[in-house]
């Protein structure tokens, strides 16, 4: 009885918690305060180590844009000069560049070893563009995304399709996460101007920015959770240009999405320990006030009623081990609750994805019959991130793994 009257309490809790931070996140006003030019002088920087299989795709989608580069202002992060990635790049006019310390892995070392550099050859442009080796980039992608640097905008990100959406339940749920990060979240946050959230790839970064860092100081597992909670600590303005059209490849493999979404979940909670102190004294008279309050909020309402359901199915198990009598009417009673809980779970979930697939569906790089199989199939992989966020936990360090992108574009 105990247990789930707890996990009934949490429940309750994690949905009032949701709603009176989604009341609060309305409470903001952080706009651009200035415009710019035309973007005349922007580049473009690639991490791409051993991407030889993917890289000609994305520089044929560079070189194919309507807003004309410079391809030497296109740079691609190698770690060898062995890399067959190089001869590549070379013939499309790309700029390499050769890391020389290998010592630290991620991209967002990467990324700062390149910038410090062009800082010493006094390099700068108007906006740097990160894009990842395995991206395609739809024709009007920069057309797209100058609108947002016009409007004054510090960062604007692109929005993320399938590369392969059409090879696996697994790269379609995945790929299907990252447009309701798009589609529900972030457009809500432009309407309410708060600071959206980044996920990796696709985006512009204002060069006076890169000006003023003289690096790219983010290194964390999750560089993009730690540049978003940075931009709202720092009233930067960040918005998402659904027009701006990528494509990227999502992991096939159920194994290789478990790795990569336990070291996400691992970046957001060593990035949050570090920034949410500071986020609880800047509420004060802040603009950014519903940012930082919805960053404070996070993913508590949701973790608090996923352990209240789990206490909740818990309590029942309980009982029916200890009755052990499946002709007592109450055997029957928590069988039926235990089923009721998991298929409110699988029906709310399946919802979301079909609310998403049908407002994306002249977008969405995905088969009509995957489609279909992704909203029956997502509740399931969205179970999967328990699992994951325990993992993270209860393992003392995740190391950022490789993910071998293979995919080629055949659009």
């Amino acid at each position: 009885m105990f247990l789930e009257t707890t996990g009934i309490f949490l429940i309750i809790l994690g949905l009032l918690l949701l709603f009176t931070t989604s009341f609060l996140a309305r409470l903001n006003h952080n706009l651009p305060k200035n415009t710019h030019q035309e973007l005349t002088n922007f580049c473009v920087l690639i991490p791409a180590r051993d991407e030889s299989k993917v890289i000609e795709d994305l520089l044929i989608s560079i070189k194919n844009q309507t807003k004309k580069l410079n391809m030497k202002d296109v740079y691609i992060i190698v770690e060898q000069n062995t890399d067959p990635t190089i001869n590549i790049a070379k013939k499309y006019g790309a700029t390499i560049f050769i890391r020389q310390n290998l010592n630290l892995k991620r991209k967002g070392y990467a990324l700062d070893e390149l910038i410090k550099d062009l800082n010493k050859r006094k390099k700068y442009y108007n906006a740097y563009f990160i894009i990842d080796a395995d991206n395609v980039l739809d024709t009007n992608f920069f057309k797209e995304m100058e609108k947002s640097y016009q409007a004054g905008f510090d960062i604007a990100i692109g929005y993320r399709n399938l590369k392969n959406g059409n090879d696996s339940l697994v790269s379609a749920s995945s790929g299907i996460t990252f447009a309701f990060l798009n589609s529900s979240g972030n457009e809500t946050k432009i309407k309410q101007s708060r600071n959206i959230t980044l996920s990796g790839t696709g985006l512009y970064i204002d060069g006076k920015l890169i000006k003023k860092w003289a690096s790219f100081p983010f290194h964390s597992l999750t560089e993009d959770y730690e540049l978003t909670l940075y931009s709202i600590a720092n009233n930067l303005t960040s918005t998402y240009n659904k027009n701006a059209i990528f494509y990227d490849e999502q992991p096939i493999k159920y194994q290789n999405t478990i790795n990569q979404r336990t070291r996400w979940i691992k970046g957001y909670f060593q990035t949050r320990k570090k920034y949410i102190p500071i986020f609880r004294k800047l509420l004060k008279n802040n603009p950014n006030f519903g940012s930082l309050i919805s960053e404070i909020s996070g993913m508590k309402p949701y973790i608090l009623m996923i352990i209240g359901a789990i206490l909740y199915i818990l309590s029942q198990i309980i009982t029916i081990v200890k009755i052990h009598d499946l002709t007592n009417p109450l055997m029957k009673i928590c069988f039926t609750k235990i089923i009721l809980i998991i298929a409110l779970a699988y029906i709310l979930f399946a919802f979301m994805t079909a609310y998403i697939v049908l407002k994306d569906k002249d977008k969405i790089n995905i088969a009509k019959d995957m489609q279909i199989k992704a909203i029956l199939f997502s509740p399931l992989f969205f179970a999967t991130y328990v699992p994951c966020a325990l993992k993270a936990l209860l393992k003392k360090e995740v190391k950022w793994e490789k993910v071998e992108h293979t995919q080629r574009w055949n659009q």
